[in-house]
């Protein structure tokens, strides 16, 4: 969902990840489990990111992209002994599944298989999450790479695999395990002092740090580069889906537009033009109200200006902010 009204307990989750630690319950999203010997070089030629490089144990955000690099979604994998599991927007789960199927050829040694209905995944987030993984006696991720996961036990609850990020720009830890065990992991997770997040609170913490969302800023309009996905690009892999016109993007710092955060005088209305005087310069893609007053996410020509530009949002005024999800910075 692109927009968001917030209640007291939403505040109070979104202040929880500022502050101290808030779980968020997210297993409508897909997890779709690629298995097969070519598992790594198929996703290595299906999307963004560098997968051969890429060791049990470890992770990493990627982007899956058109032949032309208009952004389908921002997808987080997991690299397994057996298989890679892809944790993908609640709303691209089918669609990837078939459009990963369609580039599986005869010679490929490739499975797909869709397990979101059989397994569950929350997310801590917040400056407080290594203090709820000491308090499970699960410390040894701590401080490794953003991906990197491991397999644990939270009695009764077995096989947990934590996995170091929150989705979000703040720290914090993945878990999936059996749905089995959900009310189990939970309620141990709420014991060791995170606050529970709605989907709601999730959305809304989500646009004011900028994390693009399919159907929103991930369309067919953008490509990686405009919304600022840099950490989830390899210039140096060689071919993929996509990869020619990103490839040009970059070598001729061909950028026309960024996703950019715009604090807001008052609400606004997604897809309401972004001006500055009489010049139309982007396009409001998602809106939340918050604590503090209002905020949106949006395109703005890079021509226009950045951070500090003042802008007109249909009716409402409102003021180009950093956000810290993305980069507009070439490599």
């Amino acid at each position: 969902m692109p927009t968001s009204t917030l209640d007291e307990k939403d505040a109070a989750a979104i202040e929880a990840a500022r502050v101290g630690v808030a779980v968020c319950d997210r297993t409508a999203w897909g997890r779709i489990k690629v298995s097969g010997d070519d598992r790594l070089n198929f996703l290595h030629n299906q999307s963004t990111n560098n997968f051969q490089i890429l060791k049990p144990g470890q992770g990493c955000d990627t982007v899956f992209v058109t032949s032309t690099a208009r952004t389908i979604d921002l997808a987080t994998a997991y690299v397994r002994e057996d298989a890679v599991i892809l944790l993908v927007s609640p709303n691209r789960r089918q669609y990837l599944m078939e459009w990963l199927d369609k580039y599986i050829f005869y010679a490929d040694k490739v499975e797909l298989s869709d397990i979101t209905e059989y397994t569950n995944t929350f997310s801590l987030i917040g400056p407080g999450s290594d203090a709820v993984l000491e308090k499970l006696g699960i410390g040894e991720l701590i401080g490794q790479p953003y991906g990197s996961h491991q397999v644990y036990t939270i009695a009764p609850a077995e096989g947990v695999r934590i996995a170091v990020g929150s989705g979000l720009a703040a720290p914090g830890y993945t878990f999936t395990f059996p749905y089995t065990d959900k009310s189990t992991v939970w309620n141990k997770l709420l014991e060791a002092g995170a606050v529970e997040m709605s989907d709601r609170a999730w959305n809304a913490l989500r646009i004011l740090q900028g994390r693009p969302a399919p159907d929103a800023e991930l369309t067919d309009d953008y490509n990686p580069l405009e919304v600022g996905l840099w950490q989830t690009i390899s210039f140096n892999k060689g071919c993929y889906i996509g990869q020619e016109t990103i490839a040009r993007l970059n070598t001729y710092k061909g950028v026309k537009q960024h996703l950019l955060g715009i604090r807001l005088s008052a609400p606004a209305e997604i897809g309401s033009a972004i001006a500055v005087g009489d010049e139309k310069v982007g396009k409001l893609t998602s809106y939340t109200e918050t604590a503090d007053g209002y905020f949106g996410l949006g395109y703005i020509r890079t021509k226009a200006g950045g951070v500090g530009l003042k802008v007109q949002v249909g009716e409402t005024e409102g003021e180009v902010v950093e956000i810290p999800f993305v980069s507009h910075e070439y490599p």
